[in-house]
């Protein structure tokens, strides 16, 4: 029997005190401060003074411009915070990090929840239904703004990269235009000057109301086989339409049965 005793009271001892431990560190983190995590919010807090302003009162225009810069910087922490998370979680894991950092940022977390939920409650004052637009209208801008100033840093990051690696970009030298060459007449004696002529002729003669000779006519193609192609204008003679003209078309007279008889 007391055997069994000494590990149940071992058992317990080791759980009340790992209780008890728990207990006090939960309640000294609950009231420590943890470092922010993003530094102040300057758009919140240039929104919350327009809209105190009251002499004179701010310009409906002016207040959403300041509401909507508000939630652009909102997004890019959104974004922030899931690009940080799964890397220090990582980190965490291996103990290459404290817990303050990983508080730091679960405490950043939730006041960004209610940063929106509160962007979200200010822009259907404004307009009902902007609160599910006004985010997605954030994004854009920040990605146009983003293309925009990369645009206007090309000159500065050439230069830049100009003076650490020293060189220049290739200029390209086009070649400069040729004049088109104009064919001079063809040499007298050769078939194109002979062709040039007869078409001179022609468009002279038309110029002047003349008739204009006929062209040769080409000489039909001898017929395959001798047989002569249906339609070439060769003129059939009526001996021929009745076989006799034509030795193809003859065929011997039948003989006489007489002959016949004698052969057999």
């Amino acid at each position: 029997m007391a055997s069994l005793l000494v590990p149940v009271l071992y058992v317990g001892i080791v759980v009340s005190s790992l209780l008890v431990f728990s207990h006090f560190y939960r309640k000294r983190n609950a009231g420590k401060v943890y470092d922010p995590y993003f530094p102040s919010h300057p758009e919140r807090d240039v929104y919350i003074s327009l809209l105190q302003q009251t002499d004179p009162p701010a310009h409906e225009a002016l207040l959403k411009a300041a509401l909507l810069r508000r939630a652009m910087t909102d997004v890019s922490r959104v974004v922030k915070i899931r690009e940080d998370k799964p890397a220090l979680q990582n980190l965490l894991q291996k103990g290459s990090i404290g817990d303050d950092l990983w508080n730091s940022l679960l405490q950043a977390e939730k006041e960004l929840e209610a940063e929106i939920m509160e962007v979200v409650a200010e822009a259907n004052t404004f307009v009902e239904g902007w609160g599910t637009l006004i985010f997605q209208t954030a994004g854009e801008t920040l990605a146009n703004e983003k293309m925009r100033s990369i645009y206007d840093n090309t000159a500065r990051a050439r230069a830049t990269k100009e003076q650490k690696y020293g060189k220049l970009g290739k200029t390209v030298e086009l070649p400069a235009s040729q004049p088109m060459m104009i064919p001079g007449p063809p040499p007298p004696g050769s078939p194109a000057a002979a062709m040039l002529a007869a078409v001179q002729s022609q468009a002279q003669a038309k110029a002047q109301g003349r008739p204009t000779s006929p062209a040769p006519t080409s000489t039909p193609a001898k017929p395959l086989g001798g047989l002569t192609p249906p339609g070439s204008g060769r003129p059939e003679s009526v001996a021929s339409s009745d076989g006799e003209g034509d030795p193809q078309t003859q065929r011997p007279p039948p003989k006489s049965p007489k002959k016949n008889k004698r052969r057999k």
